[in-house]
């Protein structure tokens, strides 16, 4: 309830996800009821939870075999639970509660399950390149609210406020332990912006995103015998952030900065495809 600011922190939810558009085409007020039911449950937004869940099964159907039994058990007991239990969607906050635990749980079984049990070839490579590309979109995309949305212009910042929204984000990527581990001060937001953007040794930072991209990229090009435009542009965007110093994106601009982030991340993601997958 703290969250107002130049939008509310139901519309700041919507902003992150990058789903505003399509919510103002089924609902007049982003409130707490129309978005935690459109982000999680709604069949109308294709990035909703529900919609997540059921895109993963049918397509863990088509490429079966390649999936690990492990793999295939984790996601299909998930769709199995999801409609025994939240058919309607949450019907209350301890509802909703339970249903997030369930997709945080359901999402790192998966993940332990491909890391440890998938052959070291071209699926497991393809499906940790999926992995990075969202991961360091959504962080992005976190940060980047947090800087031009939520903080209200008349604020203080470092106030009470500011240091209650920058706990919540660090605890949305699950960093505040790490934050406190690295830095040893009180949240600070240029160290949190160095922590999330810079910071190697943190697996939700970009920095970390597009080592993994870029070594995946190179396995991949070593299978297929050839390297090309998605490992030139992976590589160009590990150096920048490689040689990038908080400082210089302060005075740059950090909005600007991780705009163009994302809209590069967007990039590599069609060159991957128009490179393997089509």
């Amino acid at each position: 309830d703290a969250y107002v600011g130049k939008s509310n922190e139901w519309e700041s939810a919507l902003l992150t996800a990058g789903i505003d558009d399509i919510f103002y085409r089924f609902h007049d007020e982003a409130n707490e009821r129309t978005v935690v039911d459109f982000l999680s449950f709604s069949p109308d937004n294709p990035s909703s939870i529900r919609n997540c869940i059921e895109n993963a099964r049918l397509n863990s159907r088509s490429v079966r075999t390649a999936l690990t039994s492990e793999m295939w058990d984790t996601i299909n007991s998930a769709w199995i639970e999801l409609h025994a239990c939240w058919p309607k969607g949450a019907k209350t906050r301890e509802d909703l509660t339970k249903f997030l635990r369930f997709v945080q749980e359901t999402s790192l079984r998966f993940d332990g399950s491909a890391y440890r049990t998938m052959l070291r070839n071209d699926a497991y490579w393809f499906s940790r390149l999926g992995l990075h590309l969202e991961r360091a979109d959504n962080t992005a995309r976190i940060l980047d609210v947090k800087y031009h949305v939520l903080l209200p212009e008349e604020e203080h910042v470092g106030g009470p406020l500011d240091y209650y929204q920058w706990t919540s984000i660090l605890r949305s990527v699950s960093a505040l332990t790490a934050y406190h581990w690295v830095y040893r001060e009180t949240l600070k937001p240029w160290l949190i912006a160095d922590l999330l953007i810079l910071n190697e040794s943190l697996p939700r930072s970009l920095a970390s995103c597009y080592g993994n991209l870029v070594r995946n990229l190179d396995q991949i090009g070593v299978a297929y015998g050839r390297q090309g435009a998605a490992q030139r542009h992976a590589r160009g965007v590990r150096n920048r952030l490689e040689h990038a110093h908080m400082d210089d994106l302060f005075q740059r601009g950090l909005h600007e900065f991780i705009q163009e982030f994302i809209a590069d991340n967007a990039r590599l993601g069609d060159t991957i495809s128009k490179q393997y997958l089509i």
